[in-house]
């Protein structure tokens, strides 16, 4: 445990949802290579339901925020994401995350109950850094804010995550449309959940 309540996640306490392809962990880092047509996804507009993506799960207190980091510069295709998954049970969970869409990274959310809906906002600027996905219960809801390496903090989300327990999270990482896709996380840490809506997240 460090400074803020920050505890850094060991790769090995997850278990995976679904495992990937393949994964190794060489020095403080954690290598995903996600199967091709794998996702997540419910209903919504394309009829499909997947739920067969890989995500490194543990059990996560809701007075407890969970941040992911990852690098950026494996990210080149139509749909590679990676990021974090918030999961409660088949039909609630939410993926948040980078994902390359129309030739750019965007940060991603797809919040899901019962139905999936899907929600973008371009960062170009955020190009072959290192991003930070951090989510963080308040009430009846999840803040999901995330960071760039030379980027501050932005909110992208607040959705409704009503569970007082049973719920998992960890880092998630997808790639429907092609083979070979690898992301490298960088860390995996429970810390001290956000105050307020529109405070920044305590300093590491």
């Amino acid at each position: 445990m460090t400074r803020q309540g920050r505890k850094r996640m060991d790769w090995n306490a997850g278990i995976w949802l679904n495992p990937p392809q393949s994964s190794r962990v060489e020095g403080d880092a954690l290598k995903v290579v996600p199967e091709k047509g794998r996702d997540f996804w419910k209903k919504t507009l394309y009829g499909f339901e997947f739920e067969d993506g890989p995500a490194l799960l543990a059990q996560w207190d809701r007075d407890t925020a969970v941040e992911v980091s990852f690098r950026l510069g494996s990210f080149t295709e139509l749909y590679d994401q990676a990021g974090l998954l918030l999961y409660h049970g088949p039909e609630q969970w939410i993926k948040t995350g980078i994902e390359i869409n129309d030739g750019i990274p965007q940060l991603a959310a797809v919040v899901t109950d019962g139905y999936s809906d899907w929600s973008l906002a371009a960062v170009p600027e955020w190009a072959g850094e290192e991003v930070t996905l951090r989510a963080s219960i308040m009430k009846d809801a999840v803040i999901i804010r995330a960071r760039s390496e030379r980027h501050p903090w932005r909110t992208i989300r607040v959705a409704r995550f009503p569970y007082p327990s049973g719920n998992q999270a960890g880092p998630y990482a997808c790639s429907p449309t092609r083979e070979g896709f690898e992301v490298i996380f960088t860390r995996w840490d429970l810390t001290a959940p956000d105050q307020d809506l529109h405070l920044d997240p305590p300093a590491e």
